[in-house]
């Protein structure tokens, strides 16, 4: 049986809504412990005004994007895979077409409604497209079983985590440009040097929630 008909019965294993928020924020952070949306975290982190901004979209489309792909997956892919059509085939294509879609209008509306905040975004907006951490928080909510509503919760917290991870990593940059770092260090050696410290500080909280 494939993972679309398995996940027709898999409940989100009784855990609260509040639980699956802080499982996919921090114990489960899909930056700093899935490793997803690298390049525009690393790029940047050096500005804590774009990290904040990117953030923000990224978690607000993270979250919708999660609700509308459970939608299609639960209502319409699941469905057509319990009556024997391959649409397992179907569903990567179709996350992306929404994530890119959602992006694309998002940007036009915010051009529309407000010049300000669509020129204060830049080229964060068609950033947000291209983040792997998008796509990967909408098939981890799959694989977890999770319904639209669970969904949702999991989809934020995704978001969320990453922003929150690129907010503290902007603030550590921030105060290295008054540290002495050793010259050999400078640059992407102490950045990834620090990613890597993060990323063991919420490794470490795996275990509180599972």
């Amino acid at each position: 049986m494939s993972v679309l008909a398995q996940g027709l019965a898999q409940p989100n294993g009784g855990m609260s809504l509040l639980a699956i928020f802080f499982a996919a924020a921090v114990t489960d952070n899909i930056l700093l412990t899935r490793f997803l949306g690298m390049c525009s975290f690393l790029s940047i982190s050096s500005q804590m005004k774009a990290s904040v901004g990117l953030g923000l979209a990224v978690a607000f489309v993270t979250a919708c994007t999660g609700a509308i792909n459970a939608a299609i997956y639960w209502y319409v892919l699941a469905p057509l895979e319990a009556m024997g059509v391959p649409a397992s085939s179907m569903q990567l294509i179709l996350f992306i077409i929404v994530i890119a879609g959602f992006v694309q209008l998002l940007e036009m509306v915010i051009e529309r409604v407000s010049l300000g905040l669509y020129f204060a975004l830049g080229i964060f907006l068609p950033l947000v497209t291209v983040n792997c951490a998008i796509l990967g928080a909408a098939l981890f909510m799959i694989n977890k079983g999770l319904r639209v509503a669970d969904g949702f919760v999991y989809s934020l917290g995704c978001g969320l985590g990453w922003m929150l991870a690129i907010v503290l990593m902007a603030g550590v940059r921030w105060r290295l440009r008054t540290a002495k770092v050793p010259p050999a260090l400078e640059g992407p050696g102490i950045t990834l040097i620090i990613c890597g410290t993060m990323a063991l500080a919420f490794m470490g909280l795996s275990g509180l929630i599972k």
